[in-house]
């Protein structure tokens, strides 16, 4: 979508069209010199005096740019009678504007189609009918025919046997992922070949797709400080052309040559560099499953020295599972398991859980079990083929006086539980948060990019999160924190010079991500306080993501700074040769637009190139 900025920018550049063209005939067709440069030179005072107005919007703000440049140069072309040069250097203004339009437009193209493809209509099934309703009707229980290549309206669960979708415009992968009856599917994805039929679990406004759309309007409507990055350099180029036209006019006694020096003295590749690069960083970005809600984001993971991880969900699975069964005497490990998850299948605790998966995933026979009674938060009695069981926490056994405990030395970097038989101790079984199968090669890779200090944030205890660390490649442990321990961390980690950026993933990481320098949410996973909070939203539960937008960041910025030095150079090098009066200013005006367009496209760089 073209916004009003950009529709002004092209009436400008075609206006400054019309009046060159016109100016043309004035002076070729109909010998009018005269009248030539005036429409040339009021129209040239006309852009200027909008350029002042918009510098000093900018001074008033507490930024500075080096848009006087423009101004001085239209001034004193105009003043030494040079009129076509006055006219090019406003045509290469506000064609400059333009190309940074359709330049900014092209790098978006990944937002902006994640926008454009939002579905409007969903097929609601009804008594065997179907009718096409607007997508914001649908309701958390209709059922929903999704046809061959649309894209899902709303969240909810297959119904049918199976489906092939196209989640690429969601998580940047691209290849189909292929669905069973029963799994989740997520607005956004594009259908396969057939039709399928879906219940709707989510109202559209809260579905997974309408989140994503949010935060990329989010990303477009905080655009970066771009005029910032520019700007170390603006003063200082500012000063230097100045001089050299200011020594050019005094040595040469011709005023011309004070113009013929500006005019090659042009701003436009300190203007434009900078923003084309982060906005094609921004939507490479997006097209990995990455949405960065502003380039001041991009600047930061770049430099940023210090990266901290929450431990549960984001280093790891999140999802607790059974890592080591320790049975003693006689008894086998599986016939440990098969015992106590007979004895916790009427429970709904967390372990509970994690018992029957193992035991589904293992296929074994579980036993009926008899006068169950759950203690909450402490453990469960049971008759099993006869015998009792007690299964839970080693101070629940030792309360129930289960004898052999005293021999037993437990794993403290675990989660665990113990198993006892009629009395006796018979075996424990330990569980773990898996660490990711790419969590170390995401650490290694962020050293590699020139990151310090890797940190873990954690609510677990120490022995645990040393455990994690170790295996993860982590550095610096915090563990056993709250949430607003958290938030004091981050602080004191967030010292001067060091920019830092938080990852996480829960509704308990909001406030840490808010307070970092950075916030990065991973995952998607229903956490709307974290993705809210967060300055940018991995869409995919993958932390490699993590090590791939500071690979963008980084080639973003340095694209963008060799895109301003390259014009800085050129620049440099032509206001020299104009200094001798080696180059018109008609020509220089030329040349300056050519710089123009090496920068723009060498700043398009950064949207390609990437893994």
């Amino acid at each position: 979508m073209i916004g009003m900025k950009s529709i002004f920018h092209y009436w400008k550049f075609l206006l400054t069209v019309v009046v060159g063209l016109i100016a043309l005939v004035l002076y070729f067709a109909l010998r009018q010199e005269s009248n030539a440069g005036w429409l040339v030179s009021i129209y040239a005072i006309f852009i200027a005096i909008i350029l002042l107005v918009d510098m000093v919007k900018t001074l008033r703000s507490g930024s500075y740019g080096v848009d006087i440049l423009a101004i001085t140069a239209i001034v004193s072309t105009i003043a030494v009678g040079q009129f076509w040069a006055a006219l090019v250097i406003v045509l290469m203004l506000t064609g400059g504007e333009t190309l940074e339009d359709f330049a900014d437009h092209r790098a978006k193209r990944e937002l902006s189609a994640l926008l454009d493809r939002a579905p409007q209509i969903a097929h609601l099934l009804h008594n065997k009918a179907m009718s096409d309703i607007p997508v914001s009707q649908v309701k958390p229980g209709d059922t929903v025919v999704v046809k061959p290549f649309e894209i899902i309206p709303v969240d909810g669960i297959l119904l049918s046997d199976r489906a092939t979708l196209d989640e690429s415009g969601l998580t940047g992968e691209s290849l189909p992922v292929d669905r069973a009856s029963g799994d989740r599917v997520l607005s956004g994805a594009i259908n396969g070949h057939s039709a399928i039929h879906i219940k709707a679990t989510a109202t559209a406004k809260d579905s997974q797709y309408e989140q994503i759309i949010k935060l990329v309007r989010e990303a477009e409507s905080n655009p970066a400080p771009f005029v910032r990055l520019a700007d170390r350099y603006a003063v200082p180029f500012t000063l230097i052309a100045y001089i050299i036209a200011g020594t050019a006019w005094y040595i040469s006694g011709d005023p011309v040559r004070f113009a013929e020096v500006l005019v090659v003295a042009s701003p436009c590749p300190l203007i434009l560099a900078a923003p084309i690069a982060i906005i094609s960083g921004m939507s490479r970005a997006s097209k990995h499953g990455i949405i960065v809600k502003g380039g001041a984001v991009i600047e930061k993971v770049a430099s940023a020295t210090t990266f901290a991880f929450d431990k549960t969900g984001t280093l790891t699975h999140g999802e607790v599972k059974v890592s080591n069964i320790a049975p003693v005497g006689q008894l086998s490990a599986s016939e440990l398991v098969r015992l106590a998850a007979s004895a916790e299948s009427g429970s709904s605790h967390v372990l509970a859980e994690s018992i029957l998966a193992y035991a589904k995933k293992h296929r074994m026979k579980l036993i009926p079990a008899r006068n169950v009674r759950e203690i909450a938060g402490d453990g469960i009695f049971a008759t099993v083929s006869g015998h009792k069981l007690i299964v839970g926490k080693a101070a629940f056994l030792k309360k129930n006086k289960i004898s052999g405990l005293k021999q037993v030395a437990l794993d403290k970097s675990q989660t665990v539980i113990l198993i006892a038989i009629d009395g006796v101790y018979a075996g424990a079984i330990y569980f773990a948060d898996i660490v990711r199968h790419d969590t170390k090669t995401t650490i290694e890779t962020l050293r590699r990019l020139g990151v310090n200090t890797i940190a873990m944030l954690t609510g677990d205890t120490v022995d645990t999160a040393k455990k994690v660390a170790a295996e993860a490649g982590v550095d610096q442990v915090y563990a056993e924190l709250l949430p607003v321990d958290k938030v004091s961390v981050m602080k004191r980690l967030s010292s001067d010079k060091n920019t830092v950026v938080m990852v996480g993933d829960g509704v308990n990481d909001a406030p840490v991500l808010a307070a970092a320098d950075v916030g990065i949410a991973m995952g998607m996973r229903g956490s709307t306080a974290a993705s809210e909070s967060a300055d940018a939203v991995i869409l995919l539960d993958r932390i490699d993501r993590v090590a791939l937008l500071r690979t963008i960041s980084k080639r973003s910025i340095g694209i963008a700074l060799e895109s301003v030095w390259v014009g800085i150079l050129l620049c440099l090098v032509l206001m020299v040769i104009a200094a001798f009066g080696k180059i018109p200013a008609l020509v220089g005006a030329g040349l300056q637009e050519l710089i123009d367009v090496v920068v723009i496209f060498n700043a398009l760089r950064a949207h390609r190139g990437t893994k």
